[in-house]
């Protein structure tokens, strides 16, 4: 008779091949991600903060090339790599300077569902289009990040390309260089993760005796680690495991800001209640322990609203009223858009035109933009720093 184990291990070899072909198919004909998203000259001033004619200008002057026609002879808009280039030459990039402290946030709840994974990878790319370098951290064996950059975990990923080597009781790895991978935003880099890095997990509880010793040491490495490499970059984005483990709580004392998702429901609100009040505790012991955890910032972000469902209008009202300040003001909606996309192991800023109608698009993209802003403001707030103003609204201001 076919055992238990056997049963689930045909499943998830099922699952395995199937992933594989949903990534092929989202991604033919050289089954390697791409990027082929383009701006046009007004959505790329409003990114830059200029008007159009100072673009205009810059390339009838030399500093920047002529951007391509399409056939029919218009402007095939510009890439993501060339407004990288634009912001450079017209002195629109957003970096933090040499002195800012780069934000190591951490995407949290243990809380399965409240799309953690989906926060952090939009916010990724909600700051790349911005111009911000951002290097994104996938702590979670589950993999669900390494996923929607493309990568399928149990074909493309080693455990030797995850944190496992840095982390493992018996380390092969002295700084996490080795583990940064390219992606096909020019200003994203990513540090995969597979099931494998679950091991780390097992390590730590067969350390016997020197257990204590030994996580309060990957806690200050995993830290040091993060912290070095986050000198390349003006953000860090951390994306852990659900649930409190070894690399839960090193992830946590690692970051230096936390945004927490949480959908709007009863049951997540509570479990949010229970995971704030969790942290509280395991600070208090880290502390105790030595180890200190010190955050810029502590948001909170409704990750799934449906502003046409009561029920979601009322637990809202629960969660501001509880939450107050720490709330961000603008939730995430729900989105059929958000959905489609991590279909094809995407972000909404991904897709090079709308998969459902134009009109859900364009408030999908909207609405992403105004609730991942708040994020980047808090950022900014840290640097001292505020947004830059356009120059319509110095214009306008003026008048």
């Amino acid at each position: 008779m076919t055992s238990d184990a056997s049963r689930i291990a045909e499943l998830a070899d099922a699952g395995v091949r199937m992933i594989e072909r949903l990534r092929r198919k989202a991604f033919l004909p050289d089954t390697r991600k791409g990027l082929d998203v383009r701006y046009g000259i007004a959505e790329a001033a409003t990114l830059l903060g200029c008007s159009t004619n100072r673009i205009r200008m810059a390339e009838e002057d030399g500093r920047l090339p002529q951007p391509p026609a399409t056939d029919s002879g218009r402007r095939a808009g510009y890439t993501i790599e060339e407004l990288l280039h634009m912001r450079d030459v017209l002195g629109a990039s957003p970096a933090r300077a040499p002195l800012d402290q780069p934000p190591i946030i951490a995407v949290q709840n243990f809380k399965g569902g409240v799309g953690k994974s989906t926060v952090t990878t939009h916010l990724a790319h909600y700051l790349a289009v911005q111009g911000y370098r951002v290097l994104v951290v996938d702590c979670d064996s589950q993999a669900t990040t390494t996923t929607l950059f493309g990568l399928n975990p149990h074909f493309n990923v080693t455990r030797e390309e995850t944190l496992y080597p840095y982390l493992s009781i018996d380390p092969t790895q002295a700084d996490l260089l080795y583990a940064v991978k390219k992606t096909p935003w020019p200003n994203v880099d990513l540090i995969p993760s597979n099931l494998e890095l679950f091991d780390v997990e097992y390590e730590m509880a067969a350390a016997g005796a020197d257990g204590g010793s030994i996580l309060a040491t990957r806690f200050r490495k995993l830290k040091a680690g993060l912290m070095d490499l986050a000198r390349s970059y003006d953000v860090v984005l951390l994306d852990p495991p659900p649930a409190l483990g070894t690399i839960s709580l090193a992830v946590m004392q690692a970051a230096n800001a936390l945004i927490v998702p949480l959908a709007a429901t009863t049951p997540d609100f509570c479990s949010t209640v229970q995971f704030l009040s969790m942290m509280e505790q395991v600070i208090g012991q880290l502390g105790q322990a030595g180890i200190d955890v010190d955050y810029s910032f502590v948001r909170l972000i409704c990750s799934k609203f449906n502003g046409n469902d009561p029920a979601h209008a009322m637990v809202q009202q629960i969660m501001e009223q509880t939450f107050g300040p720490a709330l961000l003001p603008v939730p995430i909606l729900e989105s059929a858009e958000i959905s489609h996309a991590a279909m094809r192991m995407m972000t909404v800023y991904e897709l090079d035109k709308p998969i459902g109608t134009a009109r859900t698009h364009k408030r999908c993209r909207s609405n992403l933009d105004e609730a991942l802003g708040q994020v980047e403001q808090l950022v900014r707030r840290g640097w001292g720093r505020v947004s830059p103003v356009s120059e319509e609204a110095l214009v306008n201001e003026a008048a």
